[in-house]
């Protein structure tokens, strides 16, 4: 008998490994922090299993998500990922990651790191949802609202209060496995 997982990755064995080996892990490293910000950034307005069958491909072109490299492309790097067709190739997207990339570190030089800076958004703990259905699930909360909010204001790009709920789940932030998922009460004992 199979164990039950959310609705939202049956049938796709990526999105289901991706669901029961990552997502809603709370993260604290700088560096999957960023990798998070910049795939949840393509992901705006696309399907997250867009993003995930692309990974690899990002991985690549954007140096293992190196935020110090990226903070320093230059005009030639924007143009040679652009022409990649292994990755979502949206010039204000590409540009973005840049700009992200620098804005981190401006974050990481004020609070110490930015796992500092983004969980003090949750208080330093994970939140835990009471989700039945995956569908339940709310697409944007106070904190993701405030969290978007703040990032704008410092001078992140693609970083609405919905893209920001989902880097919250995806970071472990907060906890949206429904409830029957085998992965909820793991993923609770973690934080």
């Amino acid at each position: 008998m199979s164990q039950h997982k959310c609705g939202w990755c049956l049938g796709d064995p990526l999105y289901e490994a991706y669901h029961d080996k990552e997502w809603g892990v709370p993260v604290y490293h700088d560096q999957t922090f960023f990798e998070f910000l910049v795939l949840e950034s393509f992901q705006a307005g696309l399907s997250w299993i867009t993003v995930l069958r692309k990974r690899k491909n990002f991985r690549e072109a954007f140096d293992d998500f190196d935020y110090q490299k990226i903070a320093m492309y230059n005009e030639k790097k924007v143009e040679q990922l652009l022409q990649n067709e292994g990755i979502i190739r949206n010039k204000l997207k590409v540009r973005s990651a840049i700009t992200n990339a620098q804005e981190f570190i401006r974050i990481q030089k004020e609070f110490g790191s930015f796992s500092d800076y983004v969980w003090s958004f949750v208080d330093g703990k994970a939140q835990q949802h009471d989700v039945e259905n995956y569908k339940e699930a709310p697409a944007t909360t106070p904190e993701s609202e405030a969290l978007s909010k703040d990032l704008k204001k410092r001078g992140f790009k693609f970083m609405g209060p919905t893209v920001m709920y989902a880097f919250m789940q995806a970071t472990g932030m907060v906890n949206d496995h429904e409830k029957k998922c085998f992965r909820y009460t793991e993923v609770k004992k973690m934080t």
